[in-house]
C-alpha cells in the first residue's frame, strides 16, 4: 500500500490509510489540559465509560470526551451539565469512526464550577450536623406582632416587604435592620442584625430578604457564620434571597423559604380580605348550624307537646285515680274476708273454751264442793260430821258446815268415766 507522501492521483491512497495516520499522529500527542462547559451528560447502563460533551465557553466549538466510570463518581461535587472544569486528557482518534475524542484523566473544577463546588461540600458537611433537618422547622406565627426586616437600605426588596405586607394586612408593623446585601460585609453585617432582632422581644418573626443577583453576588448567604448564626436564633426566619432559580444556602436552614421578596410578604402576614372572608363564611355556617339546631330542637318540642300526656297532664292521673280506687276497693275486700274468717275463728275458739270451762258446768247448776283447805272433794266418805265446807257456785262462795254424809251407789260407767 502506497504511502501518503507517495499518493498521486493514478494511485490515490485508501481511506483506511489516511485514517491510520490520522490515529498514529493523535496517538503520539500526549495529555493536554483543556478548560470548557460541560454541555451534555451521558451514563450508560452497564458501561465503565461515562460520556460527555464538552463545549468552548466562547466559539460554538465541542468536542466528545469520555472518562472513567470510578473517576465520575469519586468527583465532589459530581459533575453536572453547565458546570466549567478543566479536564486533563489525551486525544485519541477512533477510525472506524472518524471521530476524535478526548480521554479525560482528571477533571477539576473552575471559576463558578470551583466556587459551586465548594458550596457542595458545605451543604454536605452542614447537613451531616443536621442544621438542615427538617424536624428543626419552626412555624411562623399566625399573625405576629413585630416583624423584623434585614435588608439593604432604600432597597427594591424593602419597598417589595413593606407595600406587600401592608397591602395584606395594614396593620403590620415592621422593626427593619438595615445591612449590606453584597460585598465583604455582608454576612458580618446581617449577623449582627439578626442578633438585634433576635434579643427583640417584640419580633415574632425574621425575614432576611435581597433582590436576584449573581452566584458570586449571592455568596454571602452561603457564609458558613451566618448559617450558623439563623440555625441557633430563636425567632423563625423566613428566607427571601434572590429569584426562585437561586438557591443559597440560607434557603436550607432558615425556617422557611421564600422564592421572592414579595412572597416572604405574603408568608410572614395573612391577607385581610381573605381572612374577612373566612370569617363571614364561618359565620355563616355557624347561623345556619344554630337553626337548624333551632328547629331540631323546636321540632322534638312539638312531637313531645302533641303527646296525650302533655296535651292533658289530668288524663294520666284520672286513670291513675281509678286504678288507684279499684286497688282501695279490692284491699277492702280482702281485708273484710281476712277479718271474717278471723271473727269465725275465734268464735270456734271461744264456743270451745266455752264449752270446756268450768263456769259453764256451774252455770248448768252445778257446784264445786272444796274442803277448808281448797281441796276439792270428789266423794262422801272423806266429809266428816261438823267439817267447814266451801261450795262454789256459778258467782260466789257458800261456806257451810257439813251434818251428815251419805255414799250413793254410781253406776259402773259412771265410775269408770270418773277412773
Amino acid at each position: 500500500m502506497p504511502t501518503l507522501r507517495d499518493a498521486t492521483l493514478e494511485a490515490p491512497a485508501p481511506v483506511r490509510a489516511v485514517a491510520n495516520a490520522i490515529s498514529q499522529y493523535v496517538d503520539r500527542l500526549g495529555a493536554v489540559w483543556v478548560e470548557g462547559q460541560i454541555a451534555q451528560v451521558n451514563r450508560r447502563q452497564g458501561m465503565n465509560t461515562v460520556f460527555m460533551t464538552l463545549r468552548d465557553t466562547v466559539a460554538d466549538i465541542s468536542i466528545p470526551v469520555t472518562c472513567s466510570r470510578t473517576l465520575f463518581d469519586s468527583l465532589n461535587p459530581p459533575v453536572v451539565e453547565g458546570a466549567s472544569v478543566v479536564v486533563n486528557a489525551k486525544p485519541s482518534y477512533y477510525a472506524n469512526r472518524g471521530t476524535l475524542s478526548l480521554y479525560a484523566r482528571d477533571i477539576r473544577m473552575v471559576g463558578l464550577g470551583e466556587l459551586l463546588a465548594r458550596l457542595e461540600r458545605r451543604r454536605q458537611l452542614l447537613a451531616a450536623e443536621g442544621l438542615f433537618d427538617p424536624a428543626l422547622k419552626r412555624d411562623l406565627p399566625f399573625l405576629p406582632t413585630r416583624v423584623g426586616l434585614i435588608t439593604a437600605p432604600n432597597s427594591a426588596a424593602e419597598r417589595d416587604v413593606l407595600d406587600n405586607a401592608a397591602r395584606r394586612w395594614p396593620a403590620v408593623r415592621f422593626v427593619v435592620a438595615h445591612a449590606a446585601m453584597q460585598g465583604p460585609r455582608s454576612a458580618a453585617e446581617v449577623i449582627d442584625a439578626l442578633a438585634r432582632l433576635d434579643k427583640a422581644v417584640e419580633v415574632d418573626v425574621i425575614v432576611i430578604a435581597r433582590g436576584g443577583g449573581s452566584v458570586e453576588d449571592l455568596l454571602p448567604f452561603s457564609d458558613e457564620a451566618l448559617l450558623r448564626a439563623v440555625h441557633a436564633a430563636r425567632t423563625p426566619v423566613v428566607s427571601a434571597i434572590g429569584h426562585e432559580p437561586d438557591a443559597p444556602l440560607l434557603d436550607l436552614v432558615a425556617d422557611w423559604r421564600a422564592s421572592t421578596p414579595t412572597d416572604a410578604a405574603k408568608r410572614v402576614v395573612p391577607d385581610m380580605a381573605e381572612e374577612t372572608a373566612g370569617v363571614a363564611a364561618m359565620v355563616a355556617r355557624s347561623r345556619a348550624a344554630i337553626h337548624q339546631r333551632i328547629a331540631r330542637e323546636q321540632h322534638s318540642l312539638d312531637a313531645i307537646r302533641s303527646r296525650p300526656s302533655m296535651a292533658d297532664p289530668r288524663t294520666l292521673l284520672d286513670e291513675r285515680s281509678v286504678e288507684v280506687g279499684l286497688l282501695v276497693d279490692r284491699a277492702r275486700r280482702t281485708l273484710s274476708h281476712h277479718l271474717d274468717r278471723a271473727a269465725d275463728d275465734i268464735g270456734h275458739h271461744l264456743a270451745r273454751a266455752r264449752a270446756l270451762s268450768p263456769l259453764a258446768t256451774l252455770q248448768r247448776g252445778y257446784s264445786v264442793l272444796q274442803d277448808a283447805d281448797g281441796q276439792v272433794i270428789t266423794s262422801a266418805a272423806g266429809v266428816g260430821s261438823g267439817q267447814a265446807l266451801s261450795v262454789r257456785v256459778l258467782d260466789g262462795r257458800i261456806h257451810a258446815t257439813s251434818t251428815t254424809s251419805e255414799l250413793i251407789d254410781v253406776p259402773d260407767e259412771s265410775r269408770e268415766e270418773h277412773g
